[in-house]
């Protein structure tokens, strides 16, 4: 992330917007179960209202200032925090029983490594886990806001081949303003044998 993003994402104003705005769309008719796993969870703007939402929350981060900082707010609570790639997820299969996604998949460097994330959020998904992904679309206005960062837009519309492709069934896309938000289930039937012999 670039210094205006940095800035912007450890605002308590972006706290607010996400706890307030951008949460209660996100996870609506979303049930999370047990165990969350909050992918690039930053400096935990979203943390404190997704442990009301699930008994268990483990926050990954990738860049090692946003983990210190999270680490020390979130000293004590079930789940932790742990500095990792969303491409290569340092979890074990079957872990979680829901995985959450802000504004990440455009920090990616490639479509290739936005594909790999889906396939590792697959795997350490339990069958009829839930992962749901929040994104903002390709505008000449967010490039902008990305100078001197990484931007890789995702195209909504091919959410459903990519996570089809990885396994996920029962995908549902809804665009809103610049942003669009994407739910896909690892259906019960699915065992990890099955999914990786596909």
């Amino acid at each position: 992330m670039n210094a205006a993003e940095h800035l912007i994402c450890s605002s308590s104003l972006w706290r607010y917007f996400t706890q307030r705005q951008l949460l209660p769309w996100v996870l609506s008719d979303t049930h999370l179960g047990n165990h969350l796993l909050e992918i690039g969870a930053g400096y935990g703007p979203a943390t404190a209202h997704l442990a009301t939402r699930a008994s268990r929350v483990t926050s990954l981060e990738y860049d090692h200032k946003s983990t210190l900082k999270l680490k020390l707010q979130r000293d004590g609570t079930p789940g932790g925090t742990v500095r990792g790639d969303a491409a290569q997820l340092p979890f074990a299969c079957q872990t979680f029983s829901s995985a959450l996604a802000i504004l990440v998949l455009h920090h990616l460097k490639s479509r290739e490594l936005q594909d790999q994330m889906f396939a590792e959020v697959f795997r350490v998904l339990r069958p009829g886990g839930v992962f749901v992904a929040f994104e903002i679309t390709d505008s000449w206005i967010h490039r902008v806001g990305h100078i001197g960062s990484t931007f890789t837009p995702m195209v909504p519309a091919s959410a459903l081949s990519r996570l089809t492709a990885v396994g996920f069934s029962s995908i549902a896309l809804e665009l809103r303003r610049g942003a669009f938000r994407v739910t896909a289930i690892r259906a019960q039937e699915q065992s990890l044998s099955a999914g990786a012999a596909g």
